[in-house]
């Protein structure tokens, strides 16, 4: 018999208590229950994403939040700068030159970052740029990047700073406001512990002056027009109304435990799980900041990272992830985001061990349980 696991950086698993509020009878989006609903769930998006300001939810995945962020801040024939320095890094290039925004790559090597001072750099020789796009946690690399540094050079300028945080909302701490950032976009399939489904743009003073005068095109994701139906309570289109009652249980969830609370077990989960690694005698692959919500790996010298991926799945009914771009084959990702406690990576380790055993790597069994089982006594 197998227990089947969910150990993906996205989508994640979903908490028993978040599926059974899902599992209630459907109600129609446009009567005072629904209203009443997302009243509720709308005061806790902006607590979790740390801003005064609407969030705006839509129905689809996080790269649309992405897309609607663009489309709602810029016009064809703007400049705007991307650090890229992995897959998602990339995909914003991709969305910006889709829409005919002139692009200035901040790139950096796979597992590495592009530090503030070089954000600060090139909008001191670019004076035409209207935005800097970038991830919080870039989850092809396992890499945290500086969202407070890119901040702090942006706001004294007319660049909006564009942020996504797919997979670090609910896992690193991101101040919105307090730090001064323009747009933060996330998804609802990793640390808020739902299907996916749901997308998040939530946009600050500057980024909603800067949608008046927008001029690419959009319409489902006008979200000028949406925030009107949000100020009532409602939507403009067909809500995803099963996740966003699980999103109402999600935020209970949180608020519970504490978002300082939160960000301190994803940092402990990420402490440990590199720290059994290490043990393994793997290489944990970001050179830059590692970011909390996974833990990219480098397979062993000579073997393809697939192979651990497969022996997780195959032999343990394990999902974990591969490389992405690049790194396929290089690399494999363990997640610990969102409903993910101290045994799910024990879990995770152990399985390593026996992996690379059946692999025909020399093992010292526990090496790597044991790292980690330190980190959580506080021990290391």
């Amino acid at each position: 018999m197998k227990k089947y696991q969910l150990m993906a950086p996205g989508p994640t698993p979903v908490p028993s208590q978040v599926l059974l509020a899902m599992a209630q009878p459907m109600i129609h989006h446009r009567t005072p229950a629904y209203e009443a609903l997302f009243a509720e769930v709308r005061a806790g998006l902006e607590r979790l994403f740390q801003t005064s300001q609407d969030v705006i939810p839509l129905a689809c995945s996080g790269s649309g939040a992405m897309e609607a962020a663009l489309v709602n801040t810029l016009s064809a024939g703007d400049v705007v700068a991307v650090v890229s320095a992995g897959k998602f890094g990339e995909r914003w290039v991709e969305i910006a030159r889709a829409y005919g925004v002139e692009v200035v790559e901040l790139k950096a090597p796979y597992g590495e970052s592009v530090p503030a001072e070089r954000v600060a750099e090139t909008l001191r020789s670019r004076k035409d740029l209207r935005a800097v796009l970038t991830q919080h946690s870039e989850s092809s690399t396992g890499v945290l990047h500086d969202v407070r540094g890119y901040a702090a050079v942006t706001r004294a300028t007319d660049a909006l700073l564009i942020v996504d945080a797919v997979s670090s909302l609910g896992i690193a701490d991101l101040r919105m406001d307090t730090w001064g950032v323009d747009v933060v976009v996330a998804g609802s399939q990793k640390g808020l512990m739902l299907p996916p489904g749901l997308a998040f743009c939530a946009l600050g003073a500057r980024a909603w002056e800067r949608a008046k005068t927008s001029k690419l095109p959009k319409y489902y994701f006008n979200l000028l027009e949406e925030r009107k139906f949000v100020g009532r309570n409602e939507a403009h289109f067909t809500p995803a109304v099963s996740i966003i009652i699980g999103l109402r249980e999600v935020v209970k969830m949180l608020e519970a435990e504490g978002l300082p609370n939160v960000f301190a077990r994803h940092d402990r989960l990420a402490r440990a799980t590199r720290a059994g690694a290490a043990a393994l005698g793997l290489r944990v692959f970001p050179r830059a900041t590692p970011s909390p919500a996974l833990t990219a790996i480098l397979a062993p010298d000579g073997m393809d990272s697939e192979k651990i991926v497969a022996a997780y799945s195959e032999t343990h009914d394990i999902t974990i992830a591969g490389g992405q771009g690049e790194m396929k084959g290089k690399v494999f990702r363990l997640g610990h985001m969102g409903y993910a406690v101290e045994m799910d990576v024990i879990v995770a380790l152990a399985t390593l061990e026996q992996i690379l055993s059946d692999l025909g790597l020399p093992v010292t069994f526990g090496a790597g349980v044991g790292a980690a089982q330190k980190v959580f006594a506080g021990k290391s």
